[in-house]
């Protein structure tokens, strides 16, 4: 059972290079996999290029990329990393308590407290074409992925000085 939805794309940005781990799914994937194992080829190896790091740093992570990406693996069957394994930072809370922003959204906290952003919306229409397995969509998808972890490490190098480092697990 797939609940609400599945991962169409992901992309990790390393700290300490300019490498950025990532996946998207293929239209094969999303057209001819069993209902709901359409990711897990995609989820297996996200969780794989989690365990290169022991910290990780996300935007609303808390309250959605990891909650979805653990209930997605356990539906798919797979080991999730456990808890403690992987250090996490989630950069909402910080800009939330610590910056008086008109909107919390990770566009608005880079366009404010860095002056610009990389980040795109993403239409309806193509969220609505990568869940069908459209390539062009696939791809508009992943790309808003990378410039979301490239305004976030910009954002994280410029705010992490206002927080404790605390050693919360994913």
């Amino acid at each position: 059972m797939a609940d609400f939805g599945i991962v169409l794309s992901y992309c990790i940005k390393d700290g300490d290079s300019k490498k950025i781990y990532e996946g998207v799914l293929t239209p094969t994937q999303i057209k001819h996999a069993k209902a709901g194992d359409e990711d897990k080829d995609l989820i297996t190896k996200c969780i794989d290029d989690l365990h290169q790091f022991d910290r990780i740093v996300t935007y609303y992570g808390t309250g959605f990329d990891l909650p979805f990406l653990r209930a997605r693996a356990i539906v798919c069957g797979l080991d999730f990393p456990v808890f403690g394994s992987i250090k996490h930072t989630d950069l909402y809370y910080l800009v939330r308590n610590k910056f008086k922003l008109s909107s919390r959204r990770l566009e608005n906290a880079c366009r404010v407290l860095l002056g610009k952003t990389q980040k795109t919306r993403i239409e309806n229409s193509f969220w609505r074409g990568a869940v069908r397995g459209d390539k062009k969509s696939l791809e508009y998808v992943l790309d808003h992925n990378r410039k979301d972890v490239l305004d976030l490490e910009l954002l994280y190098k410029k705010v992490i000085e206002f927080s404790l480092a605390k050693g919360v697990s994913i």
